[in-house]
Parts: structure tokens; C-alpha cells; sequence
């Protein structure tokens, strides 16, 4: 009988572990937010927004998953390691986001607007990009942002300059 509730008892212990696991894998991910903000030069002027900054492999993958705390001043920067055709998907995702792509001076390429909530459609810079800002849906509208706008921060700056 001993021997049936250990096994018993070992499969509970990994029942529970493999639900907490799952759990955590969907808890959302809170980057610190960096000492300076990121700046984004508008026709309207100049827009700071508090930024969390993702620049590791499972930072960028992990991005705003599961996040729905998302504030009008806030936003998270993707730093990839080179240039180049970016893409980028809402699986898990369930607040709407404007994407702004950006090249190696920081400058808008591309803006997405709107992408769709747990979406699993694939959103592509549509050409080389080096950064991805992602911000709450209308953010881009309400500012007037276009391409060519530039944006600042020192992650940015340290590779365009």
C-alpha cells in the first residue's frame, strides 16, 4: 500500500508542477523601466514615453504577452542585434498595440497600427529594421506619428551615432 501512495503521491507532485509551470509561463513579463525615457519627436513636438527596454533572445519573444496594464506613456522597445526584416505576431497578446519600426538612427520605417489582440497573423517591418517600439493602439494616431519621425533614447542613440 506504501508503494501505491508514493506513486500516488508522485503523481500529484507532478501534476501540480506541470499546472504551476503553465502558470507561470503565462504570467506577464515587467521589464524594469529604464532610467531615461524614450523620446519621440512628433510634429506635435517632442513625446516622452516611460520604456521597458527588451533586448535578450526571450525578452523580445515574451514582449507585452499576457499584459493588459499597458498605460498611454508607456512603451517597450525591441533592440535586435542587427538589421534586418522584422515580424512580429498578438499570439497572447491581449491588448491592442501600434507597432513603430525602426532603422539604425532610429527613424520610423514602418508603422502598424491597431494590430489585433491574440492575433496570430504576421505583422512584418516590411523591410530592414533594427528596433520595434511597441505602444497602446492609437497611440500613433493621436500623436500624428510618420515615417521619417525620429525617435530617441540612449539604446538607440548608442547604435546610430
Amino acid at each position: 500500500m506504501s508503494r501505491v501512495t508514493s506513486l500516488l503521491a508522485g503523481l500529484i507532485l507532478f501534476v501540480f508542477s506541470t499546472f504551476s509551470v503553465l502558470a507561470l509561463d503565462q504570467a506577464p513579463m515587467h521589464l524594469p523601466i529604464d532610467a531615461a525615457p524614450l523620446t519621440v519627436n512628433t510634429a506635435k513636438g517632442d513625446v516622452p514615453f516611460r520604456v521597458e527596454i527588451a533586448d535578450t533572445d526571450e525578452e523580445r519573444e515574451r514582449g507585452l504577452m499576457f499584459r493588459t496594464d499597458l498605460k498611454d506613456d508607456s512603451a517597450m522597445l525591441f533592440v535586435f542585434d542587427k538589421s534586418r526584416l522584422v515580424t512580429m505576431w498578438m499570439e497572447n497578446t491581449p491588448s491592442a498595440l501600434d507597432m513603430l519600426f525602426l532603422d539604425e538612427e532610429g527613424r520610423i520605417t514602418a508603422i502598424r497600427e491597431n494590430a489585433v489582440p491574440f492575433s496570430r497573423d504576421i505583422i512584418s517591418s516590411g523591410g530592414s529594421v533594427r528596433f520595434v517600439v511597441e505602444v497602446k493602439a492609437g497611440t500613433a494616431r493621436r500623436l500624428g506619428l510618420t515615417i521619417g519621425d525620429k525617435v530617441r533614447h540612449p539604446a538607440i542613440n548608442a547604435i546610430g551615432h
